[in-house]
């Protein structure tokens, strides 16, 4: 048998073929102008900002150009092409107009990366900076959207940014325009710019198959539930009708009650943006998860926290400890004896969000839900379903567990690589570059990733207005 190092031997050409050779480092470097970035080859030239581009303050005269998202995950994309709900402005006329291969920077979230190249002609926030290439000799459209993305950038935006609070810390040109950027040559961009997408790609696909994976575990765990909630333990149990569309018959000794029977429910207390910090005492809890932290607490138990407006509308948590509820949950409280975690599946079960108001900005009224009607065991039964629940998804909760750890630990490859390919720490100049597969794939749905402020409501009025 072989040893790994003589296959590898036997895999390799009898003579030298640069086409087929792998990534390294380049032959000569050269200390780079910011702590960040290190070194850059020696050939690479280097210049702040403001030889690079111009700031850009053209305006909307109609208010009617596509609107544009700018995004820590995705970067510049049409408004139209997210699952994003907002308030809607009276009018957009005056917003900033970006034009294709033009920076568009978040000056409020610059510090997470919410930046990004323009592929379209579209308006953002009065707020956003725009900024425009001085000459398209220097710079690939494409290698700047990975290059002002890198983790090592997001260091010198936030080193740059000024504000009181880190949450509000803002990216102003002059600051933007003075930082130094590495500026290889154009073929060298085309490499690079071909390599990542080919890499990409590759990358998509794998996680579209994890992703895949978790959805059939959670088809599997969601039939596991809607059976157990809504007939229970007991196949050969007698059953009665409900008149209820979603539950048409349950067992005959199980009451069928209004939510508002045997639990209370009432909307969360409004806080402030300012009010919520990265870390603190307290988690501040939104209809779509934690938000953040505070000094303070309005509740201390355990709840089913209900989300009452935006993306998420109807989404359930169950939530433990002391904590903010803010004015985006519903705080629902369970009458005892009956058991917290039959009833957060329960809710879930029912599906809420089909009952939110039509509007721009979704949302559940209190007591519309706590008159739904929904099946009640007895309390012994109740805990029995928990208990049940607990055992079955043992294994499965470890599994997405480690399929949700994979998808981290490929992302997190992903960035690095990319980080590694834009600063020049890989030399791609005699690499093979695998030639893109005809199957289209998606880019990643990282709707859930993409809310700033949890929430999911974006406000494009005024000079604060940001994703």
């Amino acid at each position: 048998m072989i040893s790994s190092e003589q296959a590898i031997e036997r895999r390799q050409p009898t003579a030298p073929d640069q086409s087929v050779a792998e990534p390294g480092r380049y032959p000569a470097y050269k200390a780079a102008r910011v702590h960040w970035l290190g070194e850059i080859p020696a050939h690479w030239s280097e210049k702040r900002g403001k030889y690079f581009f111009r700031e850009i303050d053209e305006r909307s005269q109609t208010g009617e150009e596509e609107l544009l998202s700018v995004s820590h995950t995705t970067g510049v994309t049409p408004r139209s092409q997210k699952n994003v709900t907002m308030f809607k402005a009276e009018s957009y006329v005056g917003h900033k107009v970006a034009r294709p291969n033009d920076v568009v920077i978040n000056t409020m979230w610059a510090w997470m990366s919410a930046l990004g190249v323009s592929k379209n002609v579209g308006i953002v926030s009065p707020a956003y900076g725009v900024y425009r290439p001085l000459n398209s000799d220097d710079f690939l459209p494409e290698y700047v959207d990975y290059l002002l993305r890198t983790p090592m950038l997001r260091w010198e935006y936030i080193c740059r940014s000024t504000g009181i609070r880190a949450s509000r810390l803002r990216l102003y040109p002059d600051k933007f325009l003075d930082i130094a950027f590495p500026c290889p040559p154009i073929a060298e961009q085309e490499r690079m710019v071909g390599f990542l997408r080919a890499k990409e790609a590759q990358v998509r696909r794998l996680i579209r198959n994890k992703r895949r994976l978790i959805g059939l575990l959670n088809e599997q765990k969601q039939a596991i539930i809607n059976r157990a909630v809504t007939r229970g333990l007991n196949p050969d149990a007698p059953m009665k009708p409900t008149g209820i569309d979603w539950m048409p018959e349950v067992p005959a000794h199980w009451d069928v009650l209004k939510l508002k029977r045997f639990s209370r429910m009432k909307s969360g207390d409004s806080i402030t943006a300012e009010s919520i910090d990265e870390t603190g005492t307290y988690p501040v809890y939104g209809g779509n998860g934690l938000r953040g932290y505070t000094d303070r607490f309005t509740h201390k138990g355990t709840f089913a926290l209900v989300g009452r407006q935006g993306a998420l509308c109807g989404n359930v948590h169950r939530i433990s400890g002391i904590f903010w509820a803010s004015e985006h949950a519903i705080v629902t409280t369970l009458e005892p004896p009956n058991d917290i975690e039959w009833f957060v599946e329960l809710l879930r079960v029912m599906n809420l969000n089909q009952y939110s108001e039509s509007a721009a900005q979704p949302g559940l009224a209190v007591d519309d839900i706590a008159n739904l009607y929904a099946p009640r065991p007895p309390a012994e039964e109740q805990a029995e379903i928990a208990r049940y629940f607990r055992a079955e998804f043992s294994n499965l909760n470890a599994v997405l567990e480690r399929t949700g750890n994979e998808i981290a630990l490929i992302r997190e490859y992903r960035e690095r690589l990319i980080a590694d390919v834009v600063t020049g720490k890989l030399d791609l100049r005699h690499v093979e570059i695998a030639a893109l597969a005809d199957e289209p794939i998606a880019d990643e749905d990282d709707t859930l990733e993409d809310e700033l402020d949890g929430d999911d409501v974006e406000v494009m009025e005024g000079a604060d207005a940001d994703d």
